[in-house]
């Protein structure tokens, strides 16, 4: 009995240490002062507020300008409907390009949340130089006079595309960054904090379209009946606020330390399988793959990655050889690579064929801020003395998802998860597939409506637009969502922010391919002088309906292709 006794205050010291241990964070993040968070005073849900005020602030702002830029181009700059068409698309584009640059930047060397910070300091002043543009007559195009519109001058179109141009490269440095930032909040090693992290995506959406929706409302509104300059001034005082929400919560956040260049990463597995090309070995061997992981091998607090069948070609980068082998030397990276490194380029070939199928959904998606635009431009547009921009219509957008997301996660999940069994209810690649599915219905819904009214059943009140809208909304609560989870649960630990720009990187190429598209069917439906589907002027005397029907045709063979390699990535990664 006396050794029971004695040993008991050992025990209950123990017992101590070990509930002292649980009370921090163990994903290897680290507080503002670089030690170890505790869990009730950082992360998890109440960190959470100011991140996603920083993202309803910064959408509101990207999307006072985007929402009616196209409008702001014909009315203003002057331009024709295919060049504002074409402007907006490509700017839109270079948005969703440049996140590479702040990815890259965030995960080797700054971390999230200063790259985060110094973004948004480049992104202040692009939308003060773009407001000053629209606010001083000397830095904009006079007003027509009659049909006679002077273009702008090359100075005034310098000021107003490197404000725009400065927003794209601002941006770049916050979307990578701020999805994956307050998805580390939640401790992937605490089974309380784990599921959390899907509701976050779902609410971090929300937050997004709450900004949109004051934008297609409110900006919209103000920018076409109290001046362009108090339409932009708006936004860019938001962004200030953004960056003051953002900073507020610094004590609270949890860090995750950069980890290296992911692109460095990547080049030694493909330099190290190349010079390794024609070696050969057994793939069922394990003993011959390197196992060690040195301190540099991936991020503080990282997972090792076990080796998967499939890409031999690549395996070889870990293949010991003789040359390998140094006594008392690490071997040399760019000769010998770890599986975990391996593994982590497998995943990006991987998950390459539905970063694919995510341009094609975007090419779709981005009508609704230049086509549905103009569609609605030419519609009835008025209650009574009450005139409508037709911009304002993407409040419809915006509100499917403001609907659609508590609907899904609180009513579709739970039902769904009765039949399925997962906790997310879908897998991330069949809540995406279901996206795909409903934007084929908007652009048919817009093709519809766009037959009926080159028919001349009268003058079509511009409310008919919003099923189009609607259905298009809808599918973003899909497969946007979808597509961002997808990303972020899929890719290695040292690679979250590049990952994380891959949708991103999908929305640019598939805002170029739809201005590419726009280019292609205005030059060679265009013949002898005659308009074509798309009018420079008038889009009444072209078929718009023609080249919405052509959107459903790519969006039909989108599909398969989607489902098809959806199942491959699912059979390699089971392999």
């Amino acid at each position: 009995m006396g050794s029971i006794e004695e040993e008991r205050p050992l025990f209950e010291q123990g017992s101590v240490l070990l509930q002292e241990v649980k009370l921090y964070a163990e994903d290897g993040s680290v507080d503002i002062h670089g030690n170890p968070p505790l869990k009730q005073k950082t992360g998890n849900w109440k960190a959470c507020p100011f991140i996603l005020g920083n993202e309803c602030c910064e959408r509101l702002a990207y999307y006072g300008i985007a929402k009616n830029l196209v409008t702001y181009f014909t009315t203003k700059l002057h331009e024709t409907n295919v060049s504002a068409a074409r402007h907006v698309m490509i700017w839109q584009g270079t948005c969703y390009i440049t996140p590479l640059i702040g990815a890259l930047i965030a995960d080797a060397y700054w971390g999230r949340y200063w790259t985060i910070a110094c973004f948004s300091a480049i992104y202040f002043t692009g939308m003060a130089t773009l407001t000053l543009s629209a606010s001083f007559p000397g830095l904009k195009p006079a007003e027509c006079i009659g049909f006679l519109c002077p273009p702008a001058t090359t100075t005034q179109s310098s000021v107003f595309f490197v404000g725009l141009y400065l927003i794209s490269l601002g941006t770049g440095g916050i979307k990578p960054c701020v999805s994956s930032f307050g998805a580390d909040q939640f401790d992937d090693t605490d089974p309380h904090e784990r599921p959390s992290k899907t509701s976050f995506f779902n609410w971090f959406y929300f937050s997004i379209n709450i900004g949109a929706f004051v934008s297609s409302t409110l900006l919209v509104w103000v920018q076409e009946n109290c001046g362009w300059g108090l339409g932009f001034l708006i936004p860019t005082v938001v962004m200030g606020l953004s960056l003051v929400s953002f900073f507020c919560g610094t004590p609270l956040y949890r860090f995750q330390k950069p980890g290296g260049s992911p692109v460095t990463r990547v080049s030694q597995v493909l330099v190290a399988a190349y010079r390794k090309m024609s070696l050969k070995f057994d793939e069922e061997d394990h003993t011959l793959l390197f196992e060690t992981q040195d301190k540099n091998s991936t991020i503080p607090g990282s997972r090792k990655i076990e080796h998967t069948y499939g890409y031999k070609c690549l395996d070889k980068a870990a293949v010991i050889t003789e040359h390998d082998v140094t006594n008392g030397v690490s071997p040399n990276p760019w000769k010998l690579c770890t599986v975990t490194q391996v593994e982590e380029v497998k995943i990006l070939l991987r998950m390459f064929p539905i970063w694919v199928s995510g341009i094609v959904f975007t090419a779709l998606q981005s009508q609704i801020y230049t086509l549905f635009v103009q569609q609605g431009q030419s519609m009835k547009h008025t209650i009574g003395s009450f005139e409508i921009p037709p911009a304002t219509l993407g409040m419809f957008d915006t509100a499917s998802v403001l609907i659609c997301i508590p609907i899904y996660d609180k009513v579709l999940v739970p039902f769904v998860r009765r039949f399925t069994g997962r906790a997310k209810g879908f897998t991330d690649l069949q809540r995406m597939g279901v996206g795909l599915l409903v934007s084929v219905l908007s652009m048919a819904a817009s093709a519809i409506v766009e037959t009926k009214r080159l028919r001349g059943l009268g003058a079509m009140n511009i409310f008919w637009q919003v099923p189009q809208y609607f259905l298009m909304g809808t599918a973003e609560v899909f497969f946007y969502i979808g597509q961002v989870e997808f990303y972020y649960e899929q890719s290695p630990d040292a690679m979250r922010s590049l990952c994380s720009a891959l949708p991103l990187l999908s929305t640019a190429f598939g805002s170029y391919l739809s201005s590419l598209i726009l280019s292609l069917v205005a030059y060679f439906t265009t013949m002898d002088g005659q308009d074509g589907w798309i009018p420079s002027e008038d889009i009444d005397k072209g078929h718009l309906d023609y080249f919405f029907w052509l959107l459903v045709c790519f969006g039909c063979a989108n599909i398969p292709v989607f489902v098809f390699f959806s199942v491959k990535h699912l059979q390699k990664k089971a392999a």
